[in-house]
């Protein structure tokens, strides 16, 4: 393939800012920008339509918050991007109401999201950014788009290229053996749904994971074993298959005050609290447990059933024995401090995602700020530039602003803080006090709550 020629673009056009990525966070932000007077911006995405985790589309999913987290409404409730109007538009109003049930079915989100999409001028789909350098206060972007090469320019940058599967380094060789057509059946969820069938057809399959992701896929297959007659494990490292924990004075730690109490730490402390925090944000739905052990429990009134839950595992080490036919699992109980083999035909990954920095980067380095890890610094306001308001983020500041980082409920409230530093003005009220409960050490006075309404009088 020829390197395409951007030196022949005669693009004189300097946008306010160019958004990179198009995944939930950075379309919210496209939404939120859509009606903002004077404020030009364009949205770069290379796939060619919006599909949010198509792999893991299970028919009974549903999101872990609720439709008011959807792309605008907790940033400005009128939008004619809400959930709500999407239902309206679509006819399914009433139907979600009489439903009573908050929170939106995973597949529901994504027609939502596409619809929004399908509606933004700003939004470019099928178009790759290549490379990106900078001159003269302005960002050149290389992109590769349906017309052929081109090149953009914008005074500012906001990185929504979001997350890409993790695959633990134990499990480099069976992937890349499987991948080049030499090893057995290895996937991660992100590919689920799209190979469901080949799993199906093996004699035993190996789910890696423990979150929601994990038990999601374990219920599905769970529910197929009589049908299919595979053996089914599911192994972690975790303790327990722990619950999402979702109390409200937790959920207040999805909160302003606690993104500043998290952001003001060092450095070392917010590492470590992240560790500790998985509870709060890779926990498992605790209606799903509790289905999961139900179907264990009825499952077993006709005999054993022929499934392994595995705890305190870690998959140390994995190879494929071509003479077997299977992958051969090593595998180490941490608490006891001792090893085990498991062998399996198949092996769903359900391992996460992580942020890996996109190799258009590579030209910018010297605008990037960075921690001593050599990750992105990000300021509180989300920047991560060496200059203040050139170039934003979005869910790639983890280690800086906490485990709501890629929770879809404080989307609209980064999105805000970020619009008030592109125009230099509070275009959507930025909430600054939320919780009842302090973070840091108790401020003097009451605690701060809003005032109550006050009806305006009307003229007799």
């Amino acid at each position: 393939m020829s390197t395409p020629d951007f030196s022949a673009s005669a693009e004189t056009r300097i946008f306010d800012f160019a958004g990179i990525g198009v995944g939930p966070f950075n379309l919210g932000l496209a939404a939120l920008s859509e009606p903002v007077d004077g404020l030009d911006g364009v949205f770069l995405e290379q796939r060619e339509s919006f599909d949010w985790h198509p792999g893991m589309m299970l028919e009974p999913a549903h999101l872990q918050v609720p439709f008011m987290a959807d792309l605008v409404t907790l940033a400005d409730p009128t939008s004619p991007y809400s959930f709500l109007n999407f239902l309206k538009q679509t006819g399914r109003l009433y139907r979600f109401y009489i439903r009573e049930n908050v929170y939106p079915l995973r597949a529901e989100y994504n027609q939502y999201c596409q619809w929004v999409a399908g509606q933004l001028r700003s939004v470019r789909f099928s178009t790759a950014v290549l490379d990106i350098t900078y001159d003269a206060a302005v960002y050149r972007l290389s992109v590769e788009g349906p017309e052929g090469p081109e090149v953009l320019l914008a005074r500012r940058l906001v990185l929504g290229t979001g997350t890409s599967p993790y695959v633990p380094a134990s499990c480099d060789g069976i992937v890349g053996s499987a991948v080049g057509g030499g090893g057995g059946l290895v996937l991660h969820n992100a590919d689920y749904l799209s190979r469901k069938s080949e799993l199906q057809a093996k004699r035993s399959i190996t789910l890696v994971g423990s979150g929601q992701s994990a038990a999601e896929i374990y219920y599905e297959l769970l529910q197929d074993m009589d049908t299919y007659g595979y053996q089914l494990n599911w192994v972690t490292r975790s303790g327990r298959f722990f619950p999402l924990e979702y109390t409200k004075l937790t959920l207040e730690m999805t909160s302003p005050e606690y993104v500043d109490y998290f952001h003001g730490l060092p450095q070392d402390q917010r590492d470590g609290l992240i560790k500790s925090q998985k509870n709060l944000y890779k926990g498992i739905n605790s209606e799903l447990i509790d289905a999961i052990y139900d179907l264990l429990y009825t499952k077993s009134l006709s005999g054993m059933v022929d499934t392994q839950l595995l705890t305190h595992s870690s998959l140390t080490d994995a190879a494929w024995d071509p003479a077997a036919g299977a992958h051969t699992l090593q595998l180490r109980h941490e608490e006891q401090g001792s090893d085990y083999v498991l062998d399996s035909e198949a092996v769903v990954l359900a391992t996460g995602y992580t942020y890996r920095e996109p190799d258009f980067l590579a030209g910018i380095q010297n605008r990037i700020a960075r921690d001593t890890a050599g990750r992105f610094a990000v300021a509180r306001n989300y920047g991560t530039g060496v200059e203040p308001g050139e170039i934003f983020v979005q869910n790639a500041e983890l280690h800086t602003h906490g485990f709501v980082t890629p929770d879809l409920g404080m989307a609209a409230y980064r999105n805000s803080c970020i619009l008030r530093e592109i125009t230099g003005r509070e275009v959507y009220p930025v909430e600054r006090s939320i919780a009842f409960q302090q973070f840091g050490p108790p401020r003097p006075g009451p605690i701060a709550v809003p005032a109550p309404f006050q009806a305006a009088e009307v003229p007799a």
